[in-house]
């Protein structure tokens, strides 16, 4: 019989000792090692990627993107939107054009006007008192320039002037619904005309 083979191999220790146990010297496998240093180098590289695209890979970014797409598609199936006073008071009759300005009002008006136009910091849409407004047309005016030093915000340059005019189209639609909320503001003016 071989000596060599009653042997039994020893373990590659490194020599520490704690508490009387053994450390061994058992290094990761190589295939570990370099998955490891390879997610290192991509994470870096992701990163400038990401950073250079200037947030546009981000889930943010791709909603944007679809939000953006949306709204396009529900402008072409709208058509043509003018923004001259009689087409603003046809609008605010036609129920295809006030879902696409309300959504519009939710997601822009609806902190300070609320949820339904009663006003919450901003003054009630919904009677027959305004501020700011003798006519229909001045809404887009209010909407896109805004007004008191910026407590009311100005759109223009958030919005598009299609999207203005669904919204003006949208608050013309809310007045005489006296919903309650705050109370009237400014002066009853003459109702809407396409003037």
């Amino acid at each position: 019989m071989n000596s060599s083979s009653t042997e039994t191999k020893q373990p590659n220790v490194t020599g520490h000792v704690y508490d009387g146990i053994e450390e061994y010297d058992n290094p990761t496998p190589g295939w570990w090692t370099w998955i490891f240093a390879g997610s290192i180098a991509f994470s870096a590289i992701y990163f400038l990627f990401v950073m250079l695209a200037d947030g546009q890979l981000s889930p943010l970014g791709f909603y944007d993107r679809d939000l953006t797409a949306d709204a396009e598609r529900q402008f072409a199936l709208l058509g043509e939107i003018k923004s001259d006073p009689a087409s603003l008071l046809a609008m605010s009759k036609d129920e295809k054009m006030l879902r696409v300005g309300g959504a519009i009002f939710q997601g822009n008006c609806a902190a300070c006007h609320g949820l339904d136009g009663a006003g919450l910091t901003g003054p009630n849409l919904t009677d027959e008192a305004y501020i700011h407004v003798q006519k229909i047309g001045d809404l887009l005016d209010v909407i896109s320039k805004g007004r008191n030093n910026g407590a009311m915000p100005a759109w223009e340059n958030r919005l598009e002037p299609r999207q203005v005019a669904l919204l003006a189209t949208y608050v013309a639609s809310l007045r005489g619904k006296n919903r309650p909320g705050r109370e009237a503001q400014g002066n009853v003016i003459a109702p809407w005309s396409e003037k």
